[in-house]
């Protein structure tokens, strides 16, 4: 029995690695970007605040498979409390940023991310970013279909009237 457990893991382990296999070579070529003088910025989509800028540098956010895509946020802006449906990782490229955990955003709890700050977020979870005196650019990775989900509806800029 114990024999069969361990071909049965073994069985497992190879299957899901052929999945991270094919996931991984989703991209047949090469993406290079020199430096940040090289990423190209256009208006984020309507569901994030008025002035905030997007890059989508790898991957299509939209689309099953994994993406990397950068956010620059101006200085004085909140992104309200919001899910993922998938699990993100944010990594803080220059400037500040504050984050906090929860379905209310409550400025004492913020945590203050510098240059080079990491976040790992499970999907689903609740949280909230915001920059102060100083803007910052974040690159944001994870595995697509990636939306986001506000708390309150209300909060969602697209829906504003």
């Amino acid at each position: 029995m114990r024999q069969a457990t361990g071909f049965a893991a073994l069985a497992v382990a190879v299957a899901l690695s052929g999945v991270a296999v094919a996931e991984s070579s989703a991209h047949k070529q090469m993406i290079a970007i020199p430096d940040a003088a090289a990423v190209q910025w256009k208006p984020a989509p309507a569901a994030l605040p008025k002035g905030i800028e997007i890059s989508v540098v790898m991957g299509d956010p939209e689309k099953p498979g994994p993406f990397a895509l950068r956010l620059r946020i101006p200085a004085g802006t909140t992104i309200a409390p919001h899910t993922h449906a998938t699990d993100e990782t944010v990594t803080l490229l220059s400037g500040s940023l504050v984050h906090d955990m929860g379905e209310t955003m409550v400025e004492s709890r913020g945590q203050a991310f510098g240059t080079g700050g990491f976040l790992y977020l499970p999907a689903l979870m609740p949280h909230s970013l915001w920059t102060k005196d100083e803007a910052a650019v974040i690159q944001v990775n994870g595995t697509g279909p990636f939306g986001l989900n506000y708390v309150n509806p209300a909060d969602d800029p697209s829906k504003a009237h």
